[in-house]
């Protein structure tokens, strides 16, 4: 889809999302659905930076969007910020802006912290014979 991460600090990430063929609906403007991507692609980075990944995954739980403007053409701009970072939960907050810098989207997702090893206690060690 084209979303890339361009710059980690310390308390913040930053991504880009073209606005073409692929991310724009039949109006011509950005999607809102890419809105939502861009800015849960970062915050999910963003909250799986804060554990360790040997012990803990994040996964989304919850994420809304306001948008505030159109965009037609170019780059759109994510930075996701931590609202709150929590033993077992996480908010980001996401501020979308085209390259003159005007607010396109601000979002919020809400992160589940997991411990790593639940993922796996469901899945059998014995293969399935087709049964």
């Amino acid at each position: 889809m084209g979303v890339e991460v361009v710059e980690v600090g310390p308390d913040y990430l930053k991504g880009r999302l073209p606005v073409d063929g692929r991310t724009r609906q039949p109006a011509g403007v950005l999607h809102g659905g890419m809105s939502v991507v861009l800015a849960e692609t970062l915050a999910s980075w963003g909250a799986a930076c804060t554990v360790d990944p040997q012990r803990f995954h994040c996964v989304g739980q919850e994420i809304n969007a306001n948008h505030v403007r159109a965009a037609q053409r170019g780059w759109v701009y994510g930075t996701a910020r931590p609202l709150h970072i929590g033993r077992t939960s996480q908010i980001w907050e996401v501020h979308i802006h085209d390259e003159a810098g005007r607010l396109v989207c601000v979002s919020r997702m809400t992160a589940a912290v997991l411990a790593t090893a639940s993922r796996y206690q469901q899945v059998s060690a014995t293969p399935s014979t087709g049964d």
